[in-house]
Formats: structure tokens, C-alpha cells, sequence
């Protein structure tokens, strides 16, 4: 009577698969058709063992029914894992298979011997033929893998509902409750030693259940909805070819642009003189000689754009190969090329007026600094020489590569050095020319110089200036100031709290602070200069500048020697 039954839900389990085919999809995820393809091998093991007639018979069929708990547990693990896109290296999914597959062999060996089951004892009931075993001392293997992958369920579970992600949860909790269902229905019968089991019960559940929840779990994927509609409506033609120039296949939308390529053979390299070649190659050695990954070319009365991308369909960083794209883009060419002069005859303009007002801009600036200038009472030319050697020092900062900085970087400290002292305008002469030194309540006067500086340039430069900029033309004005060790002012930022841009800047400001006549000193000589400046290295300045400062020295004298001259 049991016979018949397993018999009759191994025969569902083998329908089910026969309905997955029938769907007729594209591909089924790896782990739905293992789940589907174990069910009925375990449930042919539970059919053979209720019919047993030797204890060699029914220790065979008992290999079957480890399955369940070896193979298609660590299936459904992974499977958990998929959902969760929790992605695993392939060593770790290699060892967990390989303790599940050794564990199958550990029962295969021990069929001459009592090491896994000490006795197996045939039982003949109305109900079929029952399988009484006296687990062994390897049996406690068994006992470890099970209890092992339990947990690590379990702890996926836990994490799953940390993490709260976009996962199915629909798909999630389906598989993971029915796996606990499972494991505890196992133990509860193991424990008790019933005669006869219900898991084939869930298991034939199970499998109708997460066919019924692949089938709706397609319904609502966004990629193969997108995928089916973009092979039979869209308007993008494909053709894909391996790393070894092989052409693998296409849609059929990329014949309207390409007759040609309906006559090409899979798995076969393009004739080498062919416009196919011309295209398609060209492109390819364009992209990876260059990294370009488009070019036009015309078919008949068609403007066509083709692109290039690497596809990859394994768990490594190699290329698969490369997919092209071939799109209709006459019309968008026609209006480019109607647009094509304008936009040119236009852009020169802009550029012409943008020029002439940053000029305007960059004068009236300049004024500003060299007025605030001339209340210092210094010998002049102090923001024309930081202009200038900072220039100099930002310039050698990129050549030995010590920070990641680009031209745009370099342009926009250039232009913003001027800037960096027009808060001095809110400071009394009588601080500012002061020949002695400032008392603690003049020196705390003199430091707001840097604060309202950076208030300045963001009232002047915003919403006239890009934001690039304007961060730093504020950062220069307001953070110059600041040392390495923290000992600076307005905000006692240490290290590379400094905006790098204020960085370079103290450089500039302090050497011609040293190297030039102020109101309360006479210039330094300049080797004295450079002996301070390296001294500051590390407490003043950042440290990665002292090879900087060490390299623009010989152009920085011989600048300050040439002013003396004159």
C-alpha cells in the first residue's frame, strides 16, 4: 500500500518536471531545476526501500534517501543565498558539495559492513516493507552535517532579516520554511524510529510549490519581461561574438541594418575582407586598443550607430566576449548635421564672452587683493608673487604625482591665490601696519582675516562661478592658515583635514612672508628662507610637500633673486 503511494507522488514529482518543460523557458535558474531533479530521485529511494526485499537492497535505497539530506540541503542553501544575492566564492560552494557528496560515498562504503548502520532489519507489513536501522558510530557524521547546515540556515535567516534588502522574500520564506519544516520532521522521526515517513508528503508539496512560485516569480522579472520585448519589438539590433573573433549569434531586427550577417556561420570568424569585418572587427580592435566603443557607418540609405560592450557570464573578471548594438540614428544625424555649424559658429561666441568675463572678474579681483595690499604697508607685489610661485608649486605637486590632482585642479589654485587675503579689509590699520609685535587681543583680531576672507569669495563667486571653483577659492581663503600639527588657525584643523588646496597655499604665503620686506621685519636671506620652510615640514606644512618645496627651490630663488635685481 506504501509502494503505491510513493509510487504515485514519484510519479507527480516526475510530472512536475514534464509542466516546467511544457512552460517552454528560455532558461530556468540553476537551483529551481536541481530542487526539481533531486525530489524524484530521493523519492524513488523511499518507493525501492518499501519494496526491499534484501538488506543489500534497502541499504541502496537508503543512498537515495541521503540525498535529502546532503545534496539537496546544500542546494537549498545556495539557493537561500541566490535570493539574498548574497554571492559566495566558488571554493566555499565546492568544499560544502564535496562534505555532501563524501557523505553519499561514506553510505555506499559501508554497505559490506556495520560502521554507518550497525543492523538494517527487513519488516514485513500490510503497509509495505519496513527499514529498521541501529545507527552506527559514522552515523554521527550524518548527524554533524545536519546540524551544521541548519545553523548556517538559520543564521541566513537571522541576517536576511537584518539586512532587509529588495530580495523575494515571497521565494525567501517559502524555501526556508519548508527546509526547518523538513530538517524537524526528520529528527522528530529519526528520534522516534516511526515505521514509515511523511517527507515524501512535503517533498511532493514542495516541489508543486516552488513550481508554482518560479512560474510567478517570471511573471514579475523585470529583466526577462524586458528581454522577450526587446527580441520581438525593439528596435536595437544585436550580434555577439567570443574573444576569439567567433560570431556567436544575433537578433533577427540587426538584418535590417546588416543583410549580410544572415549568411555568416555560428562559431565561424568573419571574412576578413568582408564590410562584416569592417564593422564589427574594426570596432573591436578600436576598443581594445583605444577604449573607443562606438562608430557610424551607412547601409544603403541608413545611418547606423554600432557599440560595443564585454559581456560576462562567468564569476571572474575575464571577458566572455562582445556584444554590439546596431541602431537606426538617420535621423538623429540629419538633425546633428543641420546643427552642426550653428553650434559651432555659437560656441565660439560663448567662449569668446565667457573669457572676456572671467577677465573682468579676475581684474576686479586683483584690484581688490592689491588695494587690500596697500593697507599692509608691506613692500607690495605680495599677491602677485603668491601668483606666482604658486603657480610653480602646484604645477611640480602633479609632475611627481604625490596627490591625484588634474589641470582644472591647477587652473582653479591659480586663479583663487589672489583671493586669499581679502579679509583683510575688515582689519584696522593700526593692527595691520603695527611694526611691533601684536598683542594676544590684536593677534586674535588679525586671525578673523581668514574667516571673513572665505566669507568674501563665497559672497563674490557664487552663482557666478562654477561650484568646483568656488569650494576652492573658499578653502584657500579661509583654511591657509592652518597648520599640520593643529597649531593653526581659524578652526585648529590637523593633517589632511586641510583642504589640500590651503596646503599649497601656506607654502606660497609663508615663503614670501619670509623672502619679503614686511612692516615688522626685513626680508630673510633666502637660504635662511629654506631652512625654515624645511623646518615646518611635518608641523606647519604637510610633509608630502617637502619633496615639492625641495624640487621648485632652484626656480623659487632664482624668481626672488631676479625681484631683487630690479
Amino acid at each position: 500500500m506504501i509502494t503505491s503511494f510513493y509510487g504515485i507522488l514519484l510519479i507527480a514529482s516526475v510530472l512536475i518536471i514534464l509542466f516546467m518543460i511544457y512552460k517552454k523557458y528560455d532558461n530556468i535558474e540553476i537551483h529551481y531545476w536541481t530542487v526539481l531533479i533531486l525530489i524524484p530521485i530521493i523519492l524513488l529511494g523511499y518507493w525501492l526501500k518499501s519494496q526491499a526485499q534484501t538488506v543489500e537492497g534497502a541499504f541502496f535505497s537508503l543512498c537515495f534517501i541521503h540525498i535529502e539530506s546532503t545534496v539537496l540541503l546544500a542546494t537549498i542553501l545556495f539557493s537561500i543565498l541566490w535570493f539574498l544575492r548574497i554571492r559566495i566564492p566558488i571554493w566555499i560552494k565546492l568544499l560544502i558539495y564535496t562534505c555532501a557528496f563524501s557523505h553519499l560515498f561514506l553510505v555506499l562504503y559501508c554497505i559490506k559492513n556495520n560502521m554507518y548502520y550497525s543492523s538494517v532489519e527487513l519488516i514485513q507489513t500490510v503497509m509495505g516493507t519496513y527499514v529498521k536501522t541501529t545507527s552506527g558510530p559514522l552515523k554521527i557524521f550524518h548527524w554533524i552535517y545536519l546540524i551544521g547546515m541548519t545553523l548556517i540556515i538559520i543564521g541566513i535567516l537571522v541576517y536576511s532579516l537584518i539586512k532587509k534588502g529588495t530580495y523575494s522574500k515571497r521565494s525567501l520564506y517559502l524555501y526556508s520554511t519548508l527546509t526547518i519544516i523538513a530538517i524537524l520532521i526528520y529528527a522528530v522521526e529519526t528520534i522516534k524510529n516511526l515505521q514509515f515517513t511523511s517527507l515524501p508528503i512535503l517533498y511532493i508539496i514542495s516541489d508543486f510549490m516552488i513550481a508554482l512560485n518560479y512560474d510567478h516569480s517570471r511573471m514579475h522579472d523585470i529583466t526577462l519581461l524586458v528581454s522577450e520585448l526587446q527580441n520581438t519589438e525593439g528596435t536595437i539590433g544585436y550580434a555577439a561574438f567570443d574573444r576569439l573573433r567567433n560570431y556567436l549569434g544575433c537578433n533577427k531586427k540587426i538584418y535590417e541594418f546588416i543583410p549580410e550577417l544572415s549568411l555568416q556561420n555560428i562559431d565561424e570568424n568573419l571574412p576578413e575582407d568582408s564590410e562584416l569585418a569592417n564593422v564589427f572587427y574594426r570596432l573591436m580592435d578600436n576598443y581594445i586598443l583605444t577604449g573607443e566603443n562606438s562608430l557610424l557607418f551607412n547601409s544603403d540609405d541608413i545611418t547606423c550607430q554600432c557599440e560595443i560592450s564585454e559581456f560576462n557570464i562567468r564569476n571572474n573578471d575575464l571577458a566572455g566576449g562582445y556584444l554590439f548594438q546596431v541602431r537606426d540614428v538617420t535621423e538623429n544625424q540629419r538633425i546633428l548635421n543641420i546643427t552642426k555649424d550653428y553650434n559651432k559658429t555659437l560656441n565660439i561666441e560663448v567662449a569668446q564672452k565667457t573669457a572676456h568675463i572671467k577677465l573682468i572678474q579676475e581684474k576686479l579681483v586683483l584690484g581688490l587683493a592689491n588695494m587690500i595690499e596697500n593697507r599692509d604697508d608691506n613692500t607690495g607685489g605680495h599677491v602677485k608673487r603668491t601668483s606666482d610661485i604658486i603657480r610653480i608649486i602646484v604645477q611640480e605637486v602633479k609632475n611627481q604625482g604625490i596627490y591625484d590632482i588634474n589641470d582644472q585642479f591647477i587652473d582653479d589654485v591659480i586663479r583663487a591665490a589672489p583671493m586669499h587675503d581679502l579679509g583683510k579689509i575688515t582689519i584696522e590699520n593700526s593692527i595691520l601696519r603695527k611694526p611691533d609685535k601684536l598683542t594676544k587681543e590684536e593677534y586674535d583680531t588679525m586671525k578673523m582675516h581668514s574667516v571673513k576672507s572665505g566669507e568674501f569669495v563665497s559672497i563674490i563667486l557664487n552663482d557666478v562661478e562654477e561650484e568646483h571653483f568656488v569650494r576652492i577659492a573658499f578653502n584657500i581663503a579661509r583654511y591657509h592658515h592652518e597648520h599640520w600639527d593643529g597649531r593653526g588657525y581659524p578652526e585648529g584643523l590637523v593633517g589632511e583635514m586641510i583642504p589640500l588646496e590651503a596646503r599649497i597655499m601656506a607654502i606660497a604665503d609663508v615663503y614670501d612672508a619670509l623672502a619679503s620686506k614686511r612692516s615688522y621685519k626685513e626680508a630673510f636671506d633666502l637660504n635662511r628662507v629654506s631652512k625654515i620652510m624645511l623646518d615646518g615640514m611635518g608641523s606647519h606644512f604637510d610633509p608630502q610637500m617637502e619633496s615639492v618645496f625641495i624640487a621648485c627651490l632652484p626656480e623659487l630663488e632664482a624668481y626672488y633673486m631676479n625681484i631683487k635685481t630690479f
